[in-house]
């Protein structure tokens, strides 16, 4: 068993990934629906992307965007995620098909 000590010094904090940081994104990745609790303590759900043994949180307005390219182009099968914004309030997504 190991110690504090052991412990401490071997953590790396984690970063959550998240679909944007990708270039190019199949539409063919698994997908799962994740839980989670918030800093007021709720529970909550999200998507994750499995990609190269990575877990990527996959935002709704992507799944909205997508839905709607596929739509009107149903043999598309990749896209790029462009981000923008740096807090929860003014982050947005746009997909982009490849």
């Amino acid at each position: 068993m190991a110690n504090l000590r052991e412990t401490s010094k071997e953590y790396e904090p984690k970063k959550t990934l998240n679909i944007a940081d990708l270039d190019i994104v199949s539409l063919d990745v698994p997908m799962d629906k994740v839980s989670g609790t918030n800093q007021e303590g709720k529970d909550f759900e999200y998507h994750v992307a499995e990609i190269e043994g990575e877990k990527y949180r996959v935002p709704v307005s992507v799944i909205q965007q997508l839905k709607v390219l596929l739509e009107d182009k149903p043999e598309l099968k990749k896209f790029k995620v462009k981000k923008s914004g740096s807090t929860k309030d003014d982050t947005r997504y746009q997909v982009i098909p490849l």
